[in-house]
């Protein structure tokens, strides 16, 4: 077997070994998480409902989200973010280490296939040097002709340019395999970050949800207190106007029954005088004035006593009425009334002469 074939097949066994290693460690994954999935779901169901509109986001994405269902608590939930966070990470650099372990093989391997290669290499060298210092030793009739050294220096240059294509197809696909590395970490890394921006979103949603029903209920809360408060007011209103209307019809019934009172007693004591008047025994006064109230009266009866008269007064609906008597015979009386009114000091011009019952005798 040349030395192209060999190190051709070592190469070929090397990226064969490399592909069926990452491949294996990325179904690890794959299956780790799906069995994290899994363990999250049996530990929090999602509803049915949940369920399908996961499912349509999966299909409309073209890629499996896993939406855990939101706790009722905001601290629960958030722990369990946080433990789905740690979870994540915890995964990815299982992952990012697992990889680097791969590389690591796979740059060992390929030192090992180098150095391989390059004691081959010396060995096959040392055996041409041999071979040139024995040459040397024989005949020049025995030695290789001119063709057969062309032909063998244009294998060994052929040799020599496919190692070197060789080794550039190995540094260009050992530079694809961390790219794509590369690629799927970032991948990984961007698809996590949507993943909790997306948690985020929804935790957001949730808890201004949350707040505009309790702003709702508070409100309905209040325009009822209000609602009732005013119900209260009214009703309390209306019972107080109902008390005063009321008090007011009693104190109007008895004042209109007190008045009525009054005119029916004043009625009938002044019947009873006039029928004591008509009838009964009568006595003759002369009523020489009437005084808006006593104390007029009183000075009035002071300067008829002075004069050595006998005063009676007598309350009236028009005043007090002063009287000089009484004398049983009108004739007497008259006389009284003519002195009275002749009398410049007492000024009473306008006395005449009234027949006249007692109080006590009405």
């Amino acid at each position: 077997m040349s030395m192209n074939n060999k190190q051709r097949w070592m190469g070929g066994v090397v990226l064969l070994g490399g592909g069926v290693l990452l491949t294996a460690l990325l179904l690890k994954g794959n299956d780790e998480i799906a069995h994290d999935k899994t363990q999250a779901t049996i530990t929090h169901p999602i509803p049915k409902k949940e369920a399908q509109s996961q499912t349509a986001q999966s299909n409309q994405n073209g890629e499996m989200v896993s939406l855990q269902p939101l706790a009722v608590d905001v601290e629960t939930e958030k722990r369990l973010l946080e433990e789905q966070r740690r979870s994540r990470e915890k995964a990815v650099a299982e992952q990012e280490a697992r990889a680097a372990d791969f590389l690591k093989m796979q740059q060992e391997a390929e030192a090992a296939a180098a150095r391989k290669a390059a004691e081959e290499y010396a060995a096959i060298n040392a055996r041409r040097t041999a071979e040139q210092e024995s040459s040397d030793n024989i005949p020049p009739e025995l030695g290789e002709d001119d063709k057969a050294k062309a032909q063998r220096l244009a294998e060994e240059k052929k040799k020599a340019e496919q190692q070197k294509v060789d080794q550039q197809k190995t540094d260009t696909e050992k530079k694809l395999v961390e790219d794509k590395r590369k690629a799927d970490a970032e991948k990984k890394l961007a698809e996590e970050k949507r993943k909790a921006e997306t948690e985020k979103k929804a935790e957001e949603e949730k808890r201004k949800a949350e707040a505009d029903k309790k702003a709702a209920d508070e409100k309905r809360k209040a325009e009822a207190e209000k609602k009732a408060t005013e119900e209260k007011r009214k009703a309390e209103a209306d019972k107080k106007a109902a008390e005063e209307k009321r008090k007011t019809e009693a104190d109007k019934k008895a004042a209109d029954e007190k008045k009525h009172k009054a005119e029916a007693d004043k009625k009938a004591e002044a019947g009873k005088a006039r029928e004591l008047m008509e009838n009964g025994d009568k006595k003759w006064m002369v009523q020489v004035a009437l005084a808006a109230n006593q104390a007029n009266a009183d000075a009035v009866v002071s300067k008829l006593r002075a004069k050595g008269y006998k005063v009676t007064t007598s309350p009236t609906s028009k005043g007090v009425r002063i009287m000089v008597g009484p004398s049983k015979d009108r004739d007497v009386a008259d006389a009284a009334r003519k002195k009275i009114t002749s009398d410049e000091s007492l000024n009473m011009k306008s006395a005449w002469v009234i027949d006249w019952v007692p109080l006590d005798q009405r």
